[in-house]
């Protein structure tokens, strides 16, 4: 009876009802809950295991190629990953380097546990957000429209908006070898009973496969047969704001090589390996393959550049990046024996696959709420991504809109030459995927103006517009911007005349001046920079010595990126603005595509199938061409 009344006075006290029901604590749920509730909704955050928030379920490492500048493009929007990553960080580097801004983007080693310990942290510290340890095993769905949800302890919740960030957890199972495990992740359990019920209300729904790679105990390494890889200690960060540093000890990771010994052992076992044996059938990733794919599509290369990254700053546990594999235990450990460094190996675990459903990402809006169920927003692995970054880049997105749509409130969406994230879910819901997708540099067509210098001048007053970005966040942005703007200026106007550079830009090996030119031309030359000018031109130093301190750096390189890439700048924003025409045609609801019979029967089926908002995003759906889109602006009177 004691027992009785406690639970019911527990449960008088408890509260079912939430604005915003975020399901999954991986890096999408992370951000959505911390959106959502940052933007008043009262939110809700359910996950498995509380232990195991925003878990770097594959390589402890944040950013790199296209994914960096995702990360600052969150961090300018007022989300967390770029703090918490700076936080956490082991290791910094700018990758990229050798080639324009446009391509440079940063990678951080993280601290696995540090950075999972931050972010529970950041949750548990965030007004209006609230967490359940369950998991949830229903919707609950009327007329179409999201109500809440149901878990396996018998309770249920209700909710304006449910956003979906189950990431691998739906119906997953893990393969190493033949043997073959259900769960989400290593020692938790999968999920069951939403894909279902999602199934049954018309969604389509598909498999896909990821993987990852042994941990190795780094006292079994043979550190002599390895080549050190040093991180970098300048000004960059993934984080805009000045007061956020790294603050743990930074280490090394480790390059090493796979030899034609190591890939005879693997060849000869393809026929136990869950990808060739027909015991995985599901989608895997073309640019993140297993190492038996690798010496099976590349067939001619005698080794593979593979990476020891370790996994926190204390830890002796090593990731071996370039080495997923689900084949079986004493395979990998025979082949990772060949390798010289690692002929006294010891593991704290194999690599293994994993198979997990996901939703045709089609089925969605812009704003990542389900074109079939309203309310109900998809972000993450679910949508069929693959990456820490795009999942948080999507889930930051689904939370600003689960807010919004509590509010009656308009959608946020980001356009394809604003943002990664913009690229990213237009792909997503205009092309839909045929493997798990992965941000490339390559896939926006705007990369210059995305650059990962500038993601703040270009996304924090949106943020701030909202009510994501803090005003102080915006304060620092505006200033920022007044001082780099400032610093051009003061190129444009400063004149520099030959007898004070020309000596020095002789042992350069540069051509000297025949007369005074403004500083903005010397910038202009490729082999000198603000700062080199600076060493010889007094003034100069004066005035970047009155720069803010902490951020002299980032704005003399705002400045220097801006005054060389102007032109390419320009031009591209010219482009972009011409497309921008396209974007103002409306097009949802007024056309009935099923009577144009001018234009093709693929065309027909796929407009009729993603019903594009606008014309330039029916532009971007495969197999629809040039003529089909000039018959539509026929249509629509243009």
């Amino acid at each position: 009876m004691r027992h009785c009344r406690f639970l019911m006075k527990y449960i008088d006290f408890m509260r079912f009802d939430y604005d915003v029901i975020v399901i999954g604590a991986g890096h999408a749920g992370c951000e959505a809950a911390s959106a959502s509730a940052n933007l008043g909704a009262e939110t809700l955050l359910i996950t498995i295991d509380m232990n195991k928030i925003a878990q770097m379920s594959c390589n402890p490492a944040v950013g790199g190629i296209a994914k960096g500048q995702i990360v600052r493009e969150i961090d300018a929007l007022g989300g967390k990953m770029g703090i918490i990553t700076d936080r956490s960080a082991i290791q910094f580097r700018m990758l990229n380097r050798s080639k324009g801004p446009a391509m440079w983007s940063p990678r951080a080693q993280s601290d696995r546990m540090r950075f999972s310990e931050l972010w529970r942290r950041e949750l548990e510290s965030t007004p209006h957000l609230y967490m359940w340890q369950d998991s949830v095993t229903g919707l609950v769905m009327e007329d179409s429209v999201i109500k809440g949800v149901t878990t396996a302890l018998g309770v249920t919740f209700t909710a304006k908006v449910v956003v979906l960030t189950a990431g691998t957890f739906l119906n997953g199972l893990m393969h190493v070898g033949e043997v073959q495990t259900p769960g989400g992740r290593v020692s938790e359990p999968a999920s069951y009973g939403v894909t279902e019920q999602l199934r049954e209300a018309g969604f389509v729904v598909d498999r896909m496969k990821t993987g990852t790679p042994v941990r190795i105990d780094g006292r079994s390494i043979d550190w002599s047969k390895t080549v050190p890889q040093e991180g970098e200690d300048d000004f960059h960060k993934f984080s805009y704001l000045p007061e956020v540093r790294r603050e743990l000890r930074q280490r090394k990771c480790y390059i090493l090589y796979t030899n034609e010994v190591t890939h005879e052992i693997l060849r000869s076992s393809l026929d136990r390996s869950p990808l060739y044996n027909g015991q995985i059938q599901s989608i895997g990733p073309r640019y993140c393959p297993s190492i038996e794919t690798k010496i099976v599509t590349f067939a001619d290369k005698t080794e593979h550049q593979l990476f020891l990254e370790p996994e926190g700053e204390e830890t002796v546990e090593y990731y071996l990046n370039g080495f997923s594999s689900s084949l079986p235990l004493d395979v990998q450990v025979s082949a990772l024996e060949t390798i010289p460094a690692f002929a006294n190996i010891r593991i704290y675990r194999p690599g293994y696959a994993i198979e997990y459903d996901f939703f045709d990402p089609t089925q969605l809006k812009h704003s990542l709420e389900t074109k079939l169920i309203s309310g109900l927003f998809f972000a993450g692995q679910v949508n069929g991504t693959t990456g820490y970054e795009e999942a948080a880049g999507q889930g930051l997105v689904a939370g600003i809109n689960a807010a919004r749509h509590c509010k009656g409130e308009g959608p946020f969406v980001l356009s394809r030459d604003e943002a990664y994230i913009g690229v990213l879910i237009d792909d997503l819901v205009t092309k839909g995927v045929d493997e798990p997708y992965r941000m490339f540099t390559s896939r926006a067509e705007y990369r210059i103006l995305l650059r990962q210098d500038d993601a703040d001048m270009r996304l924090t007053p949106r943020a701030f517009e909202i009510g994501l970005a803090t005003k102080e966040r915006y304060e620092l942005m505006l200033s920022k911007l007044q001082q780099r703007d400032g610093l051009i200026d003061f190129a444009r106007s400063y004149s520099v005349k030959p007898d004070k550079v020309n000596a020095w830009l002789e042992e350069l090996g540069v051509s000297p001046l025949r007369q005074s030119v403004k500083l903005y031309d010397l910038i202009l030359r490729p082999q000198l920079g603000i700062v080199m000018l600076a060493e010889q031109i007094g003034e100069l130093r004066c005035y970047i010595d009155g720069l803010e301190p902490q951020r002299r750096e980032e704005i003399i390189e705002a400045a220097e990126i801006l005054i060389k890439y102007q032109g390419y700048i320009d031009r591209e924003r010219q482009i972009a603005d011409k497309i921008h025409r396209l974007e103002d045609i409306k097009l949802a609801g007024r056309i009935d595509y099923d009577t144009v019979m001018s234009i093709s029967t693929e065309a027909r089926q796929k407009l009729k199938k993603i019903n594009p908002q606008t014309v330039a995003q029916a532009s971007r759906i495969p197999g629809i061409s040039p003529s089909d889109i000039n018959i539509l602006l026929l249509l629509l009177g243009r």
